[in-house]
């Protein structure tokens, strides 16, 4: 293991690289000979780097190195393995990916080739996520004799519902790019090779948001959507007024009052429209 260069003081294995581009930070797995599987080391390493982000990052990318994001866990690493040790084995995933979904930023996933078993989990536990024409997900525990262990029975029912995840892992349905947006797992979908321009332009956006609204948005929505109507209500107007409270929210809003901050506006779109006779 070895420093990670462009100013991140955290340890990082040789299979994660780290860049930092201003307010922008992008983490790829680097173990593209095994399409980026994931062991213990990547699993410890993505934990350390989102407890270590350095307070001038205001979002992170999270890619992979060569032709997939990432292929799952590392097979290898279950065969010496007693219950106890994989349970123990099942909660580091839960932690490292809990940096993720809870950390200090909003991350954006960029998504190509395999996204499978422990990839989707990781991709589950972003904020945002982009997806190349390349991109498929898959889900093939049931055929491996395991069962989902970095946090797939909690989040992927949410996001894309329990019927579909018990589809794909019954019978291991593969859904491609476009299958994968129409169901919710990816928010825009990209041609080959556009993914990480795609996600860097969107994590800088991110970044221009006031970060209590982030935090907002990324730590306090997540939870009023589980909890019940009386508790969600009080808890937005609790996070509401904290906000708008926010020096930073003061501001922002006295310069769009004054005309100094753009609006809202969507682009025309013009179409060719074929007359009727």
């Amino acid at each position: 293991m070895g420093k990670s260069g462009s100013g991140f003081d955290v340890q990082l294995p040789r299979s994660l690289k780290a860049e930092r581009r201003d307010e922008i930070a992008i983490l790829s797995l680097a173990r593209a000979q095994k399409r980026n599987a994931i062991d213990d080391p990547t699993v410890f390493g993505i934990e350390a780097f989102f407890t270590a982000l350095p307070d001038g990052i205001k979002a992170v990318v999270l890619a992979g190195e060569g032709e997939h994001f990432c292929s799952g866990l590392d097979l290898g690493e279950l065969t010496a393995r007693n219950v106890a040790q994989g349970i123990a084995h099942s909660q580091s995933w839960h932690r490292a990916f809990e940096r993720i979904e809870f950390g200090k930023v909003p991350v954006v996933a960029v998504l190509h080739g395999a996204v499978v078993g422990g990839g989707l989990e990781i991709a589950a536990a972003c904020h945002i996520r982009v997806a190349e024409a390349s991109a498929y997900y898959a889900l093939p525990e049931g055929s491996r004799g395991i069962f989902v262990g970095g946090g797939g029975s909690v989040r992927l029912p949410r996001l894309i519902g329990t019927a579909r995840v018990t589809d794909m892992m019954l019978t291991g349905r593969i859904y491609d790019a476009e299958e994968g947006q129409a169901i919710g797992i990816s928010h825009y979908l990209v041609a080959r090779g556009a993914g990480l321009a795609k996600g860097i332009e969107l994590a800088r956006r991110i970044a221009g948001n006031a970060p209590m609204t982030n935090f907002a948005v990324t730590q306090v929505l997540p939870r009023i959507a589980e909890s019940d109507p009386a508790s969600g209500y009080v808890t937005e107007a609790l996070i509401a007024a904290i906000a708008q409270g926010d020096d930073e929210a003061k501001a922002r809003l006295e310069a769009f009052l004054e005309k100094r901050a753009p609006k809202v506006v969507r682009d025309k779109v013009v179409r060719n429209k074929t007359a009727r006779h």
